[in-house]
């Protein structure tokens, strides 16, 4: 699967979570072969949840499908720069590529602000790509905020 292809599976979930309500990111998680092993668009508000963002949530669905911890052999697919907190469940995870849209200036934390995947003392490196549709990505993030701000 290509990039872009992996990149509009994720947004297909980011536009999803926006339906609901969500901040709309998505993530599609997939294995070497290019199986799609889960995909999820945003739950924190349904959920109660800070945590159910998207990455997190495809990320746990694939090891307990798994049975195991590591997905060295995945790839990650994501419409925006995943925030400190993901970046490292995705160490933690032993995640092999994170491939991200848009890029979160004041949030992100895999190429902005903690850089966590570029630090030398990081648990595990793992190969990073961004600005993957880019401009589709982060217009919906900013139609889906202006909605907000104009209610």
């Amino acid at each position: 699967m290509t990039k872009q292809s992996g990149m509009a599976l994720a947004l297909q979930q980011a536009h999803l979570a926006a339906a609901n309500g969500e901040v709309p990111v998505g993530a599609v998680l997939l294995d070497s072969t290019g199986k799609v092993l889960a995909q999820a668009g945003n739950r924190v508000e349904e959920l109660h949840d800070p945590s159910a963002h998207a990455e997190m949530l495809v990320m746990r669905k694939a090891v307990q499908q798994r049975q195991g911890q590591k997905l060295a052999d995945c790839t990650l697919f994501v419409s925006l720069e995943p925030c400190p907190m993901c970046a490292a469940a995705m160490a933690h995870f032993r995640l092999g590529r994170v491939v991200f849209g848009a890029y979160d200036a004041k949030g992100g934390g895999v190429e902005h602000g903690a850089r966590l995947p570029h630090r030398p003392e990081t648990l595990h490196r793992m190969e990073v790509i961004g600005g993957v549709r880019e401009r589709e990505a982060a217009e919906m993030l900013r139609a889906f905020f202006q909605k907000l701000r104009c209610r």
